[in-house]
C-alpha cells in the first residue's frame, strides 16, 4: 500500500504542475495572444485566465500603453547646411487591432523609424535653415500624417509627433551666433545713438532758452540802466549841474564801480584797458565832440540844399498818395 502511494506521487505532482500551467494572469494595459498548435486562438486582456495545458500557449504579450520612440535624422537644408533633427513619435497599439500589431510587423520600431527618415528627408531639403526653426511644426505634422496612413493598417495609432531638437553643424552654429551678436550690437548702437541725439537736442534747446532769457535779462538791465542814468541826470540838473558835467560824473562813477567789481573777483580773467581815471573823461569828451561835429555837418548840408533851391520855379503841389494804415507818425525812430 505504501509502495503504491509512493508510485503515484510523481503523477500527482505532474498533474498539479499541468493544472497550474493552464492558469495565467495578464497585467493592466497589456494584451496576451493565445495559440493552439501554432494557430492563433484568442486575445486575452488584463485579469486571471485559463488555457488548456499542453495544447495552448501564450504566443506573446503586447503593451497597450502610449509609447515614445526618439529618432535622430541627419539631413541637408535648401541652403546646403547639414542639420540633425530629433523626432519624438508617440504611438499606441489599438485594442481592436492587437492581432495585426502582433502578426503583421516583426519590428514596429524599425518600421516607424524608416517612415520618419523618409518624411524628414523629403520635407527639410525644401526649407532653408531659418525656415526649419520657424516651421518645425510643419515637419512634425507631415511626419504624423505619413505615419498614420502607413501604421493604421498594422494596428498602431500615432498620437503625436514632435520635433524636439534641431542641431546644425558646429561651424554653422558659431556663424549664427556671430550674426546674432552683430545684430544685437547694431540695435544697441542705434539705441545709443538715439539717446545721444536726444541729449544733444535737449542740450541745444536748453542753451537756446538760456540765451533767450540771458538776452532778455541784458535788455532789461540796459533799460533799467538807461532809466537810472536819466533819473541821475535829472537829479544833478536840479542841484545846478549841467548835462555835460552830470554825464562826466556818472561815467567816472561807473568807471570806479567797474574797477571795484573786478577787484572783488579773485579768479577773473578780465582786463580793463585803459584803466586810468582820465580815461572815462576822455571817452565822454570824444563822444560829445562826435555828436557836435555830426550836428554841424548836418546843419551845413541843410543850408547848402536850401541855397540850391533859391530862384527855381515853384512846382505844383501834388496831392500825396493815400497813406497805408501804418503811417510814418506811427513809427518810433
Amino acid at each position: 500500500m505504501n509502495f503504491g502511494f509512493i508510485f503515484l506521487i510523481p503523477f500527482i505532482i505532474l498533474g498539479i504542475f499541468i493544472l497550474f500551467s493552464g492558469i495565467f494572469t495578464v497585467k493592466q494595459q497589456t494584451a496576451a495572444l493565445i495559440e493552439r498548435f501554432g494557430k492563433f486562438q484568442s486575445t486575452r486582456n488584463s485579469g486571471l485566465h485559463f488555457k488548456i495545458p499542453v495544447f495552448d500557449r501564450i504566443a506573446g504579450r503586447i503593451n497597450l500603453k502610449i509609447q515614445q520612440l526618439d529618432v535622430i535624422v541627419e539631413t541637408k537644408t535648401k541652403d546646403d547646411v547639414f542639420v540633425r533633427l530629433k523626432i519624438s513619435v508617440q504611438f499606441q497599439v489599438l485594442k481592436a487591432k492587437v492581432y495585426d500589431a502582433f502578426y503583421k510587423l516583426e519590428n514596429p520600431h524599425d518600421q516607424i523609424t524608416s517612415y520618419v527618415f523618409d518624411v524628414v528627408r523629403a520635407e527639410v531639403p525644401k526649407m532653408k535653415l531659418d525656415d526649419v526653426f520657424e516651421r518645425k511644426d510643419d515637419v512634425a505634422i507631415a511626419v504624423k500624417q505619413e505615419l498614420n496612413e502607413a501604421m493604421s493598417d498594422y494596428g498602431y495609432d500615432i498620437i503625436k509627433t514632435l520635433v524636439t531638437d534641431i542641431d546644425p553643424d558646429v561651424q554653422v552654429k558659431a556663424a549664427m551666433n556671430r550674426i546674432n551678436a552683430a545684430e544685437r550690437e547694431k540695435v544697441a548702437a542705434e539705441f545709443e545713438a538715439e539717446a545721444e541725439r536726444i541729449k544733444i537736442v535737449a542740450k541745444a534747446r536748453a542753451e537756446a532758452e538760456s540765451k533767450r532769457l540771458q538776452g532778455q535779462g541784458i535788455a532789461d538791465q540796459r533799460r533799467e540802466i538807461a532809466r537810472g542814468l536819466e533819473e541821475s541826470v535829472d537829479v544833478l540838473n536840479n542841484v545846478g549841474i549841467n548835462s555835460q558835467e552830470a554825464s562826466a560824473l556818472i561815467v567816472v562813477t561807473q568807471h570806479y564801480d567797474t574797477l571795484q567789481s573786478i577787484g572783488e573777483e579773485t579768479n577773473t580773467n578780465l582786463i580793463l584797458l585803459p584803466n586810468s581815471p582820465q580815461a572815462g573823461s576822455n571817452m565822454l569828451n570824444d563822444m560829445i565832440a562826435s555828436f557836435v561835429a555830426s550836428n554841424q555837418i548836418g546843419e551845413q548840408m541843410k543850408k547848402e540844399n536850401e541855397a540850391r533851391g533859391i530862384g527855381k520855379p515853384k512846382r505844383k503841389k501834388r496831392t500825396p498818395p493815400p497813406t497805408s494804415p501804418l503811417d510814418d507818425s506811427d513809427i518810433d525812430y
